[in-house]
């Protein structure tokens, strides 16, 4: 017992020994880490840490006619040299001397770092470091850190030079009638697009870093006198879990955030458009804009989300609520025409009118195969073509895509492989599917569609009911942030059927959606 209690007593001697070196050993690399009065033991710190990297430059100086020694780091490509020449080497060289000789704030070889904040450098942008990690990762970013002889922290300016491509329409996003401006990959840019919609009252831009290794700016967006406070906390909180080395897309911020990965449904909407970004913080909703995507994020959604445009609003309510028809039709025929031809020739014949069944089963003579391997081999040749398309340069891609379908719908016809029917059914789903605004949406549905065939193939039209079922009840438990992804039809909300599957006029249209449970659910006017 008392070798016992003598072995225990020896552990906790060791663990707290070893707890005591540890927070001396974090101490002394705290102590290393932070920057000195020296100058010259300050640039050999930082020489070590991001002078192996050919690009970044050191300019060692001396303050006018002050014996004052300075240097500045930057990077070469990163930073812009006119605005570090103009603003801050003359500013400290040329200038200094000729307009403060009356009053030179410096004593002993130092100078007041407010003097030189507030007076000398006509910079809009200064902040102070006193580590030299976090001096180094500001530089690596653009920015240029002035340390002076004397002083113990560094002053990091803002001369990142912005190389950003124009303000285009957005690509995957088309519009006959609406703007014509589209995100871009800076996040200034994108941040200054939605302040040019108007003068929005509250709107909050909160911005986060997101990254371990390589780090990224990201910005919540969202309209305070609007915006439910729990959405906010919640997608602020889910932001700030993502731990991974790398976000070079809101493609990871999506699916990090997202509630069930393991869903084939986008239960968070990307956009290239602005406007599109407005309306939905117009409605209580949040958006997520990352530094470097002209793709931002929007939060929560639902399903008729993905079917809408925002040309639905732009055009009268009649065109509008027909064209949004139009598009759950063409949702569901892409996900299940394929399916309903092989339950109906398989399973079920005396189903199809008489005429048309004999003209099938005549085309369908010579096919040796049966409809689900030739439904699979036109759906897979459609597919790859598809993807073949949007891999090719832009001048060949369409037009292989669709010269490519027809000699293949052809040859494949003339050779006996499928029958003619199945090619109309195939080409029928494909443009279908080409209906759906939301891209990702649509690669839902074409992945969906072929457990629908398999269905059909084993059940036929019970097979295809029953995977109908199974879908609707994952999408009736699916939720975006806490709304349930198929409102407003559940849970029914007669309110929110204004804008569901059709789109009333706009006078009708008076409240934002209960689902959002909005601070403000009246729109103003």
């Amino acid at each position: 017992m008392r070798m016992r209690k003598w072995k225990s007593m020896v552990r906790k001697i060791e663990k707290q020994a070893t707890t005591n070196e540890n927070k001396h050993d974090s101490k002394s690399q705290d102590s290393s880490d932070q920057l000195t009065d020296d100058l010259a033991l300050n640039l050999e710190a930082i020489k070590q840490e991001i002078g192996h990297n050919w690009d970044v430059h050191f300019r060692e100086y001396v303050i006018g006619r002050t014996s004052i020694r300075a240097a500045i780091v930057f990077v070469e490509g990163l930073s812009d040299k006119e605005l570090i020449d103009k603003h801050i080497m003359t500013s400290l060289m040329v200038d200094f001397t000729a307009e403060f000789k009356q009053e030179l704030p410096y004593v002993k070889g130092s100078i007041s770092k407010d003097f030189i904040k507030n007076q000398v450098l006509s910079i809009s942008e200064i902040e102070e470091v006193s580590s030299i990690k976090e001096l180094g990762l500001k530089v690596l970013t653009g920015s240029t850190a002035l340390l002076i002889d004397g002083l113990l922290d560094a002053l990091i300016l803002g001369t990142t030079k912005g190389k950003t491509r124009a303000i285009e329409e957005p690509v995957s996003e088309a519009l006959v009638r609406g703007p014509r401006v589209g995100f871009t990959e800076a996040l200034s840019d994108n941040t200054s697009l939605l302040r040019a919609n108007g003068e929005i009252d509250n709107l909050s831009l909160v911005k986060f870093q997101v990254g371990t290794r390589s780090k990224k700016d990201l910005v919540v967006a969202y309209i305070k006198e609007i915006v439910d406070p729990e959405l906010v906390r919640e997608v602020e909180k889910r932001i700030k879990k993502i731990d991974i080395d790398n976000v070079p897309e809101s493609g990871y911020v999506e699916q990090l955030i997202e509630d069930n990965y393991l869903s084939p449904f986008p239960q968070v909407q990307s956009t290239e458009r602005p406007d599109r970004v407005i309306a939905a913080l117009m409605e209580g909703r949040v958006s997520i804009l990352l530094d470097g995507t002209p793709f931002a994020l929007i939060v929560p959604v639902t399903f008729s989300m993905m079917l809408q445009s925002p040309e639905d609003y732009y055009e009268r309510w009649i065109p509008g609520t027909f064209l949004r028809l139009l598009r759950y039709l063409a949702a569901f025929l892409a996900l299940f025409s394929p399916a309903l031809y092989i339950a109906f020739i398989s399973f079920h014949p005396g189903l199809i009118p008489t005429k048309l069944a004999i003209s099938i089963l005549g085309t369908r003579s010579l096919v040796p195969f049966p409809a689900l391997i030739e439904a699979l081999f036109m759906e897979i040749a459609i597919e790859v073509l598809r993807e073949a398309g949007l891999r090719l340069p832009k001048p060949i891609g369409p037009a292989m895509g669709i010269v490519g379908g027809l000699i293949i719908g052809e040859a494949a016809v003339q050779a006996g492989i499928v029958s003619p029917i199945l090619v109309i059914v195939v080409a029928l789903t494909a443009i279908s599917s080409f209906a759906i605004p939301q891209y990702n949406a649509g690669i839902a549905l074409r992945i969906l569609r072929f457990v629908a065939m398999l269905c059909a193939a084993i059940l036929g039209l019970y097979g295809v009911i029953l995977f109908f079922l199974l879908i609707t009840s994952h999408l009736v438990k699916l939720k975006s942030f806490g709304v349930p992804y198929v409102s407003p039809a559940v849970p029914y909300r007669l309110s929110d059927w204004k804008d569901f599957m059709v789109r009333l006029p706009l006078m009708m249209m008076k409240r934002r959606p209960k689902m959002m449970h909005t601070k403000d659910p009246i729109r103003k006017g």
